[in-house]
């Protein structure tokens, strides 16, 4: 092909396609349009007090920076107008006849770096006016720059279907109206209350007063809250309105337990208004549930839960944040993925985790109030943020063998302080309920030498602890796997001797014998000083917990056979030892092995067999006995 050939041509755009494409497509919430018209409402107002820094003459007739909101459910209109710079006929055509082009973004262009960080200019995108299409089949905006006479007004008026007029008219205020005609099956936007819902829930923050006029013999009303508590300096905020405003924002009766308020500012600018609740939703344990921080940008309302500024296992978190700049979506519906988004979530994770950490220095009473409602959520990032499992890690609470209540009050940094000389690692045992783990026969050997153990009743915990392996270099153990060796350990020096004499490797081998493929091995116990009896997985077994909740998920877990373990010292040991009859030493092995299984929150197999079989002891003890 000669160079001769090729060329640069530019795309054709069928504008009337476009529109209906940006129109229909482009917004999925009809409603969205009074957001987009009060903030660019708000944009003039801000560029008009940004010009008159340096030409005061532009408002010195009329100070007044406000938008109203006029309903007339005769003419079936809606106005939305504002006191600010306004347009000239040349700035109409450019900004309002070309899809995609924002004034906002063009006065942005000309700030230093220092104005536009004040500056609360809110549109960039150059789209958002065009969203009166949805609601408005006709759309009029009437217009006057605040630098020009009266007599320089401007009319635009369109259909949405491709074209635009434009007439001069005189216009006696400086600003803009623009008056949608609104569409046989938008009468609801006709209603005050439905207008009133949408200004405070989208542009209650607005700097600006938003008034609402709909009836014109009487005087409009003002909608905005107008109090951005986040923006405020932290020194300017008393705890009774950081309360107020955390009720209004959560519809909560009860007050925070406490709060974190920060601005950052540099490449990356938000404000972070972040509250931990004093008691727990009811959907709390619901994680496909509604969740996550009020999203504004330069105080205008985005979304309710963006979820991903924090991560899961903080749901709990409520609260706001505003950021100068965000990857939204052309509709600002929808908050993009990127590094900035990614940033901002580590460093409110941070916040969240060292805010935690003051409370529970500061006020353990509170941090237990919190820990009792939220404890088990915070558990789930031990294993799903590997990143901040330090900082969770010393959040933990639990109940320990050295707990004088049932509360889960004792933190592991108190755990390794109590810790005994030559304890090597923290001990802890799984189980299902606090009763059970107070009574199982694994504490024995360990509660004689008076070493702690954490007892892990919280339905999370098997799966927590798979990931809490060390703190402060010490590891985790598991006291009901593997085998248990103490010596050296605690107060009580005195080793178990578990290698058995010949008399009594008979009646391990004989043990396992009857138990045949139900257990890996029977042996003697390091572990027991008063049970007969206890069951005891390898290292690499998932526990009885885990089990479960993998089943019920529709999970198939392999089977794995525990070991036995027997007490030597136990008078039942010495019974087994002694007895001859074979039938007899079966059922006694079959009973002590479903003692083992009912201790570890387990059933036997055969419960009818296991009851025979005690009823059969039980009646030749008293046989005995006669």
């Amino acid at each position: 092909m000669s160079t001769e050939d090729k060329a640069t041509l530019g795309f054709q755009a069928e504008v009337k396609q476009l529109l209906h494409l940006m129109i229909h497509s482009l917004y999925s919430n009809r409603e969205i349009f009074l957001r987009e018209l009060i903030s660019n409402a708000s944009d003039a107002n801000d560029r008009l007090r940004f010009e008159a820094l340096s030409n005061p003459e532009l408002t010195a007739q009329d100070e007044r920076l406000e938008i109203r909101i006029g309903v007339d459910k005769d003419a079936r209109t809606v106005t939305v107008s504002d006191t600010g710079i306004g347009m000239s006929r040349d700035e109409v055509i450019s900004q309002l006849g070309t899809i995609a082009r924002s004034g906002t973004s063009e006065f942005l262009k000309q700030l230093s770096g220092d104005e536009k960080r004040d500056s609360q200019l809110i549109g960039q995108f150059g789209v958002g006016f065009y969203s009166a299409f949805i609601v408005a089949d006709h759309v009029e905006v009437v217009t006057r720059r605040a630098d020009l006479p009266a007599d320089a007004g401007v009319r635009w008026q369109s259909n949405g279907e491709g074209e635009y007029t434009v007439e001069s008219l005189s216009v006696a205020e400086r600003g803009t109206s623009v008056i949608l005609h609104l569409r046989e099956d938008s009468d609801e936007f006709l209603e005050e209350f439905r207008i009133t819902s949408l200004i405070t829930r989208y542009s209650d923050h607005i700097a600006f007063p938003v008034l609402l006029q709909s009836d014109p013999e009487k005087p409009a009303d003002t909608i905005n809250r107008g109090k951005a508590l986040w923006t405020r300096s932290r020194a300017e905020i008393s705890d009774d309105e950081h309360i107020e405003f955390y009720k209004y924002l959560t519809h909560d009766l009860e007050a925070p337990l406490t709060w974190s308020h920060n601005r950052v500012e540099g490449k990356r600018e938000y404000t972070s208004l972040l509250y931990i609740p004093s008691r727990a939703p009811f959907d709390l344990w619901n994680r496909e549930a509604a969740r996550g921080l009020k999203l504004y940008v330069q105080r205008v309302f985005i979304m309710d839960d963006a979820e991903q500024f924090l991560p899961l296992y903080l749901r709990f978190v409520r609260g706001v944040v505003d950021c100068n700049d965000l990857s939204l979506n052309v509709s600002r519906e929808l908050l993009q993925q990127d590094e900035h988004v990614a940033s901002i979530r580590r460093a409110l994770t941070r916040r969240v985790l060292d805010l935690l950490a003051r409370l529970a220095k500061d006020d353990a009473d509170k941090y237990a109030q919190f820990w009792e409602a939220f404890g088990a959520v915070l558990k789930e990032g031990v294993a799903e943020e590997s990143t901040e499992r330090d900082k969770l890690s010393a959040l933990l609470r639990f109940t320990t063998t050295e707990s004088t209540t049932d509360a889960q009050e004792q933190s592991l940094n108190q755990y390794i302080e109590r810790m005994q000389p030559e304890q090597k690692e923290i001990y802890y045992l799984v189980a299902d309920s606090l009763s059970a783990a107070r009574s199982s026969p694994h504490l024995e050997a360990l509660r004689s030498r008076n070493l702690e153990v954490i007892l892990l009743t919280d339905r999370i915990d098997p799966w927590m602890i798979q990931y809490l392996t060390e703190f402060e270099g010490k590891t985790f153990r598991d006291i009901s796997r593997g085998a248990l060796d103490l010596d050296g350990e605690g107060d009580d020096e005195t080793s178990i001797d578990v290698e058995p004499d010949a008399e009594q490797q008979d009646v391990l081998k004989r043990c396992k014998r009857v138990l045949r493929d139900q257990v890996d091995e029977v042996r003697l116990s390091r572990r027991l000083t008063d049970s007969a009896v206890c069951l005891v997985l390898s290292d690499d077994d998932p526990g009885l917990q885990i089990r479960q909740l993998m089943e019920a998920a529709g999970q198939a877990i392999p089977e794995t056979k525990p070991s036995l373990e027997l007490n030597p010292q136990h008078p039942l040991f010495e019974r087994l030892s002694s007895t001859d009859d074979s039938a007899v030493f079966e059922d006694l092995v079959q009973l002590l092995f479903g003692q083992a299984l009912l201790t570890e929150g387990r059933v036997p197999a055969d419960p009818g067999a296991f009851v025979q079989r005690m009823n059969k002891l039980l009646l030749s003890a008293d046989q005995a006995a006669v």
